[in-house]
């Protein structure tokens, strides 16, 4: 099979190739460009492989290209260096070998085969010639292209050595098929779900970043699903791995909370592709199985898991070195997703509506966007009818905004000025004046203005300064 049509048309490839064959080194596209250009998906990084001296091949190619500065690896054998939109990096053919304590690999010069054959899947061990006498030729020695034809993940080696040599390849494999959307081999599985203990020799970087690879992935499902099959889950993120299960009580069940997790994530994927919105999706129920109760004549109620689960927030994000930047974002959908849903079910006050623009904040939206995906009745009707709800709750927030210019609410009337008019110094009671204030507003009790809130303070303020007397 020859693809030297599809590879003229990247612009470093004939100056790689003429310089090949000038120096009689033998070189090649390899590994994920090679799988990417068969599945025709775009790809701003190019890996070459070269057998012979690589640091030295690459520097040469850079000068032809007059590129100053090249990045090189002298112990890996590798060199990068950017041209035009691609980053470019060329190594040489290795053999690695490991110490089952370690992730750092001793790596020795190889052979094409050598080098081949150490790569975690068959579909990123293919290679495309470079040199003019096979140029373009597909060099598939395990069988890639038929896998990539079948949609399917298979290692080129016993995935037990694959894996044990690199355990973090146990991730990729299931964030490929979730990126893909291909099926895993029974074989990855069995060595998965019997090696999953090595992944703690992996450090958390790694592993939270193949995670969020697969949440960023088309359909995470896929992944999320192959992660908690495996039992890899129980290792890397027990709390999701825990949702799983139905408990069933006289004619009472409650559906499984990870399968309805999968849902969710699933339709919020359709809608946006900011990770942490759909991080917060995929945590938002996280408390249930804590929170679980069989109340007689009810059945199974979950009361209190939304702010639970938002306190759980700050240690998983420690534990798995999650960004801190975006905890209180996260904390914040998982405490309120159920506030909308409340709205939706009744009529809606412009007291309630308050509330919910002050504290969702600039992130109503996207509370909103969860609430949505959260919907996963089978019953159209009622399907139908939460989300012309939602309609009605966001209009009726439109409009309250637009009448309480609400957008970045806080009291008129600021702290030092209740102060200085109670005659108070920095305290707790200056802070309950000022949210009693603000109740005010939100409860339309008094006007989101200044003269209002101050004719309210100068009302009020007796009543506080005199429980603090009475201290």
């Amino acid at each position: 099979m020859n693809f030297s049509e599809e590879i003229n048309k990247i612009p470093i490839i004939k100056i790689i190739s003429s310089f090949a064959d000038e120096s009689k080194t033998e070189v090649f596209m390899v590994g994920g460009v090679v799988r990417d250009l068969i599945l025709k998906r775009k790809r701003s990084d190019l890996d070459f492989l070269v057998i012979g001296n690589s640091l030295e091949f690459a520097e040469n190619v850079a000068k032809q290209l007059g590129i100053k500065k090249v990045s090189k690896f002298k112990n890996f054998g590798t060199a990068h260096f950017r041209y035009e939109n691609f980053d470019i990096e060329f190594v040489g053919a290795r053999k690695e070998s490991y110490n089952r304590n370690s992730r750092k690999p001793i790596v020795e010069d190889g052979t094409f085969e050598d080098d081949i054959k150490r790569r975690d899947f068959t579909i990123n061990a293919m290679a495309i010639s470079l040199n003019k006498n096979n140029f373009g030729e597909l060099i598939d020695l395990f069988n890639g292209y038929q896998d990539l034809q079948s949609k399917l993940i298979r290692t080129p080696l016993d995935p037990f050595q694959t894996f044990d040599d690199d355990p973090l390849r146990i991730m990729r494999a299931f964030r490929f098929a979730s990126q893909l959307e291909f099926n895993v081999d029974d074989s990855i599985m069995n060595a998965a779900r019997q090696m999953k203990e090595r992944l703690r020799i992996v450090s958390q970087e790694r592993i939270t970043d193949e995670f969020l690879k697969i949440l960023s992935s088309p359909k995470p499902s896929v992944g999320l699903k192959l992660l908690y099959d495996s039992e890899v889950m129980q290792i890397i993120f027990p709390e999701i791995h825990n949702l799983a299960g139905v408990d069933q009580r006289q004619d009472y069940h409650h559906k499984d909370v990870f399968l309805h997790t999968l849902i969710v994530v699933d339709n919020i994927s359709k809608t946006t592709e900011n990770v942490w919105l759909r991080f917060a999706a995929l945590v938002h129920d996280i408390a249930k199985p804590q929170t679980k109760k069989f109340v007689e004549g009810i059945g199974w109620t979950f009361h209190g898991h939304e702010e639970l689960g938002a306190r759980m927030m700050k240690n998983i994000f420690h534990r798995m070195k999650l960004p801190m930047n975006k905890l209180e974002y996260v904390e914040k959908l998982v405490r309120l997703h159920l506030r909308p849903i409340a709205l939706a079910k009744e009529e809606v006050t412009d007291s309630a509506i308050r509330r919910l623009i002050v504290q969702a904040g600039e992130d109503l939206q996207d509370l909103i966007t969860l609430c949505r995906a959260d919907i996963t009745s089978k019953n159209p009707q009622k399907v139908e009818m939460y989300l012309a709800n939602y309609d009605a709750v966001m209009k009726k927030v439109l409009e309250v905004q637009e009448k309480d210019k609400l957008r970045e609410f806080q009291s008129p009337v600021r702290g030092d000025e209740i102060m200085r008019i109670c005659n108070l110094k920095p305290s707790k009671k200056v802070g309950e004046i000022k949210k009693a204030i603000e109740d005010a507003i939100l409860d339309g009790v008094i006007e989101n203005n200044y003269e209002a809130a101050m004719s309210y303070l100068l009302k009020i303020k007796d009543k506080f300064l005199k429980s603090e007397d009475s201290k």
